[in-house]
């Protein structure tokens, strides 16, 4: 058990010391999840086992969490995205909890973002209308206890949705 204590602890110290070699694989990997190893080897100059190792650290450490595809939400015929902001009536640990434990399950809330200021939540959901909207408003999310207040607000167009992290710092 030390000796995988000890792993991780090496791992997390590395990850402190990402270079630019690390840098580069991460850019290529976010503009193209797809390519192989050789693709991306060619691609930050490395030959294809340093360049695989390195992956597989970052992988390990947490810093490359999975790999997707990118839908368009539109297409699938989800043409709605609502950012909804949640206010929980108590903050005590077991309520937390329960209500984070019974977002993670709606399909419709795509991400959850814990807030500071006058909101404890922005979620956002994507449905395919407002009916749908109203229906997971009144049948889901008025179902969990202690919430206190909700406030919607529609997006009516997309100027820019990131996938991407900057690793120019």
């Amino acid at each position: 058990m030390l000796f995988a204590t000890s792993i991780l602890a090496e791992y997390a110290k590395q990850e402190l010391q990402m270079d630019e070699k690390d840098r580069q694989i991460l850019r290529a990997l976010q503009d193209d999840g797809r390519l192989s190893n050789q693709a991306l080897s060619e691609r930050v100059s490395l030959s294809p086992s340093p360049c695989l190792r390195r992956v597989r650290r970052l992988e390990e450490c947490g810093i490359i969490q999975g790999y997707s595809a990118i839908v368009n939400q539109k297409a699938c015929g989800l043409p709605v995205t609502a950012f909804l902001t949640v206010r929980l009536t108590r903050h005590s640990a077991e309520e937390v909890r329960d209500f984070e434990a019974q977002i993670e399950r709606l399909e419709e809330v795509t991400d959850c973002y814990l807030m500071t200021g006058a909101a404890d939540y922005l979620l956002r959901v994507i449905v395919r209308d407002l009916e749908s909207y109203e229906a997971f408003i009144r049948q889901k999310v008025h179902q969990i206890a202690g919430v206190a207040a909700l406030d919607t607000s529609f997006a009516y167009g997309t100027i820019k949705a990131g996938r991407t992290v900057n690793l120019s710092s």
